[in-house]
């Protein structure tokens, strides 16, 4: 998670730790022995400042990739821990207030026995469903239904802020119904994408299996599956393809959709989701829903209920019985991701808490980890980030004062949220049993899903996070023009309120800075000051924008990632434009905030020297070669290494800290070197 663009983010997973010292210190100390000085920091710096992490610290058994991300998010997850295991303790909760509903849905999913005893019993009524369909006219309510817990496919079905009116809410379709991670794992013919094929079908077979099918039939509904799942990523637009928000925005009355799919029926749908259907939707691809509307009437009603059928217990198996966990484990965590072993058991449910009941649990870790001190500093470096990119809106040569007066409106209207929501979203409809793990989590994603439909034509709701509070991440919203920071990414010593300005402003005023280039990055810029998708640019700005935006594409385009695999420029621009225009916002504040004093030295570095050692902290991680192939396949976001060295081998301000010559590998020739801020 394709939906809308509503949100974009800092890290895909989870968010980093800056400032780190590994003796616990306050952040603003180094580590020597996390460099590398056999590296010299002008040929490598991300080999230069975290070359001695690396080495002494490999991927862990249950992780894909293991990094300052990582450290950061298992010490907010410790925290958890701690309050998950104290309520659970407890059965006796007041009925219906947060605490129950907590330590229950926790103590639920840790109850392995009582999980195991029920097998895969659970998933009756969904396969009982799909099984009872009478025809393929029946689908679209089917789905509908299967569509409320998470247990459908076919296709997406959201309610959000429309994109050219963002005052309003609208219904959008997008495309969907993968079991793989991407369109392209379907359509590509290297071997690598054959194997993985062949071990897929082998997968689906084997779950099928787990719900009662003969091998040899589950074997054939495998073959069955991936068929149409096929057919589904042919019809359905690339990752880069669907990054442009004028080409996902087409607003058809509910009539131009049933004439879209007229095999579909889509009153029965909406129906099923409980909702009159609405006067008009963004078909956000109509090539894929087109085509969906095809395979409703040609595919046969035994191949949709196989379809369906996989879809259901794909989407239950985490929830079910050691079998099905270990089966959805060897093939989505060990094949795609090459990870060894299944993380603790109440790391997994710990985030499934987080997921179900997000809010709740975050009132508990906002009391015990995030203060009133913290939000302040962060509203302050806020504020002077803003002034700071404010100035350099306003002193830049390309771009004609025409544009510049939107640039300015629009940066002065961005809203900033920092820790968590002023009102607490209120779980009150959604009833949990201790006992009844499967049930917990499918009555949560049934409350989610009503509580997402519920906006349809309702007034848009500001004060609405996209992020619980204990996530490690933040984001941007175009349709909202705003910049999110939830209380998981401002813990010491990530954010330290004790640590000097060079440290934090290398740290969290890059990612307030990568946050504020997002309403300005190759996508957020199509978006005004009110959240619309409208132009405000000059024909002239516009041309002169892209033309530095496509150096960047062409300098990622660059990276050999994988010998056989490099990074995705287009698929990753709009975070590599992030990346270098939150850098230079960032020491542009930091030098603002200096008043004109000089920068104190520590441990040996100046402080700009130390900025720049910390946004390098920032993105230190071990990654294995199968999860780094997924993630150049499926993430907007580069690879840590040139997340460091190229934004850096950009920036004169890098330079002149570490005395970069000409000819230095970080320090590229001017014709070549994108500058936008």
């Amino acid at each position: 998670m394709s939906v809308p663009r509503l949100l974009v983010t800092f890290a895909l997973a989870a968010a980093p730790l800056l400032g780190q010292t590994d003796s616990g210190g306050s952040g603003a100390g180094l580590d020597p022995a996390n460099l590398d000085r056999s590296v010299k920091p002008c040929e490598d710096f991300y080999q230069f400042a975290n070359g001695g992490w690396i080495k002494g610290h490999p991927v862990p058994a249950d992780r894909g990739r293991f990094g300052s991300f990582e450290q950061l998010a298992d010490r907010n997850r410790d925290v958890l821990h701690g309050i998950l295991d104290a309520l659970a303790r407890k059965s006796d909760w007041k009925k219906g207030s947060r605490e129950q509903k907590v330590a229950d849905f926790y103590a639920s999913g840790m109850d392995e026995a009582a999980i195991e005893k029920l097998g895969a019993a659970p998933l009756k009524p969904w396969l009982d469903r799909i099984e009872a369909m009478k025809g393929s006219r029946e689908l679209a309510a089917v789905l509908g239904e299967l569509s409320l817990v998470r247990a459908g496919g076919g296709f997406n079905f959201i309610v959000a802020q429309d994109a050219r009116e963002s005052t309003r809410t609208l219904g959008i379709l997008s495309q969907g119904g993968l079991g793989l991670p991407d369109r392209d794992y379907y359509l590509k013919d290297d071997a690598k994408s054959k194997e993985l094929r062949a071990k897929y079908l082998l997968h689906v077979a084997r779950m099928l299996q787990l719900v009662g099918e003969h091998a040899h039939d589950a074997r054939a509904h495998a073959e069955t599956v991936l068929a149409l799942e096929t057919r589904l990523a042919k019809a359905s637009m690339t990752r880069v393809e669907n990054r442009d928000p004028q080409k996902t925005y087409h607003k058809l009355a509910f009539a131009e959709v049933e004439a879209l799919t007229p095999a579909f029926d889509w009153k029965g749908y909406f129906k099923a989701l409980g909702l009159t259907p609405p006067a008009e939707l963004n078909v956000r691809q109509p090539g894929f829903f087109k085509e969906f509307g095809v395979l409703a009437d040609q595919v046969t009603l035994p191949e949709w209920r196989i379809y369906l059928r996989w879809h259901a217990v794909r989407s239950g198996a985490p929830l079910l019985s050691k079998a099905f966990v270990d089966e959805a484990f060897d093939f989505n965590e060990r094949v795609l991701n090459g990870i060894e072993q299944p993380q603790d058991r109440w790391k997994r449910i710990q985030a499934a808490t987080d997921g179900a009941l997000g809010e709740a649990l975050g009132q508990l870790f906002v009391e015990k980890a995030f203060t009133p001190e913290a939000k302040a500093r962060m509203l302050a470096m806020v504020e002077n980030m803003r002034a700071a990119l404010k100035e350099r809106i306003e002193g830049l040569d390309w771009m004609s004062p025409e544009t510049k007066v939107q640039a300015q409106r629009k940066l002065a209207a961005f809203g900033v949220k920092i820790g968590y929501p002023d009102r607490w979203r209120d779980y009150g409809k959604l009833e949990i049993r201790r006992g009844d793990h499967f049930g917990n989590a499918t009555r949560a994603r049934f409350f989610e899903a009503k509580r997402n439909l519920a906006k349809l034509g309702r007034p848009v709701d500001r004060g609405e996070w996209g992020m619980t509070p204990p996530t490690v991440n933040a984001y941007y919203s175009s349709t909202l023009n705003e910049i999110v920071f939830p209380a998981g990414i401002l813990q010491p010593p990530f954010f330290d309120a004790a640590a000097d300005d060079a440290v934090n402003y290398g740290g969290i005023g890059a990612v307030i800075g990568h946050e504020m280039s997002h309403g300005f990055d190759d996508s957020g810029s199509q978006y005004d000051a009110d959240g619309n998708l409208k132009n405000w640019w000059t024909d002239a700005d516009r041309k002169a924008y892209l033309a530095r935006t496509a150096l960047i594409v062409k300098q990622f385009d660059g990276f050999q990632a994988l010998p056989d695999q490099a990074v995705n420029g287009k698929l990753t621009l709009g975070e590599n434009i992030g990346d270098l225009g939150g850098l230079k916002i960032a020491y542009a504040a930091w030098q603002r905030s200096l008043k004109g004093k000089p920068a104190p030295s520590a441990g040996g570095f100046t402080g700009a020297q130390r900025f720049f050692l910390n946004y390098a902290t920032v993105w230190r991680n071990s990654i294995r070669d199968e999860a780094l192939r997924v993630r150049l396949n499926t993430d907007p976001h580069s690879p840590g290494r040139y997340r460091v060295n190229g934004p850096l081998a950009n920036l004169p301000e890098f330079y002149e800290a570490f005395g970069c010559a000409e000819g230095d590998a970080m320090k590229r020739a001017a014709e070549v070197r994108p500058a936008i801020w």
